[in-house]
């Protein structure tokens, strides 16, 4: 790793100008408290928290499946075109703030489904929220439907025969999340997907073990890895990583409150980068997991990475994301220009 110092004072300015795109952030996972209650109590939805402090202990994650558990009932509260209207332009105000030039955000399309609400219905309303915010503020987004794997199959067939019949030209990829099960099974989606021009973007390796990346990419042919921390087992995986450039969306903070590490300090994130894998610094669900993409950077300094090392993870987020090339350039540039004014 390359360290450039900068004096504490000055890392938090460095931090807040670097241009940025985030590619791993869901959607629904993105719902500020405040929103979240707002649309509590305009659906009057049962046995939800009612107050700031009843979110707070409700976000309060025993482990990896309390955090699932507690996911698919907060997105009980989007109902219609205007919520997700209003937590899309909400959410991307939020990361334009951050100096968030382009994000792709995974939508929970399979929840939303599975409660009756039509592919329709959830893509007119982010449609107008990204609209909204490409006006206002500039940033633009995309979009990663995707399905829980610990729901099996059919529910992977039923998400990408929405996204197809329904999804806007917004849509970039299509993924898999949820608990994390055997992703072999999910081939025949993933085949059907990529031929319809949509990339493989499947969560795999964050708690799950080695073997999930291994499935993820020899078999769902994945450009990208969500999270996959424990490729870190497999010296061999590492190597297959590094040497076919397959980026891995990383986000520390959310590793830590699911449970996938025990502490902050134990994160492979600097021991990822000094293996020459191409990481990305993500923020996964911030509100749920008090955070966003700024304290993603303190945490990744916090773990001994300095400006050059930062600069470097915003990079490799330009370079994985999917951006056209000329755009990809020129943030690039803003990058390069940021770190050498340091």
């Amino acid at each position: 790793m390359n360290s450039t110092a900068v004096p504490a004072s000055g890392i938090e300015a460095f931090i807040r100008e670097l241009p940025k795109v985030e590619l791993h952030v869901h959607l629904e996972g993105s719902m500020q408290p405040e929103t979240f209650l707002r649309l509590v109590r305009k659906h009057d939805v049962a046995g939800l928290p009612r107050s700031l402090e009843e979110v707070d202990a409700y976000y309060e994650f025993r482990d990896f499946p309390h955090f699932i558990d507690v996911y698919i009932a907060s997105v009980e509260v989007l109902r219609d075109e205007e919520d997700f209207a209003l937590l899309t332009a909400d959410v991307a105000a939020r990361l334009a703030a951050q100096n968030v030039r382009y994000a792709e955000l995974h939508i929970s399309l399979y929840n939303h489904l599975m409660r009756g609400i039509p592919a329709s219905v959830v893509f007119a309303g982010v449609e107008h929220g990204r609209r909204e915010a490409e006006r206002e503020h500039g940033i633009r987004l995309r979009w990663i439907p995707d399905f829980p794997g610990d729901f099996g199959v059919e529910a992977g067939e039923r998400t990408l025969d929405a996204v197809l019949a329904d999804g806007p030209s917004s849509v970039v990829g299509f993924g898999v999340g949820g608990i994390e099960v055997d992703r072999v099974p999910f081939k025949g989606i993933y085949d059907r997907a990529r031929a319809a021009g949509l990339h493989s973007l499947p969560h795999a390796g964050e708690n799950g073990g080695p073997q999930r990346v291994w499935d993820a990419v020899t078999v769902l042919g994945a450009e990208r890895i969500g999270h996959g921390i424990d490729s870190m087992k497999d010296p061999r995986l590492v190597d297959h990583l590094g040497q076919a450039r397959i980026p891995v969306d990383v986000s520390p903070t959310s590793n830590l409150r699911t449970r996938a590490i025990s502490t902050i300090e134990e994160h492979p994130l600097p021991r990822m980068l000094e293996a020459g894998l191409v990481v990305t610094l993500n923020s996964d669900d911030p509100p749920m997991f008090g955070t966003d993409l700024l304290n993603e950077y303190r945490t990744a300094h916090a773990l001994g990475l300095g400006a050059a090392d930062l600069a470097l993870l915003a990079r490799n987020g330009v370079a994985a994301s999917y951006l056209d090339d000329a755009d990809k350039r020129g943030l690039t540039a803003e990058i390069d220009a940021v770190l050498a004014g340091a």
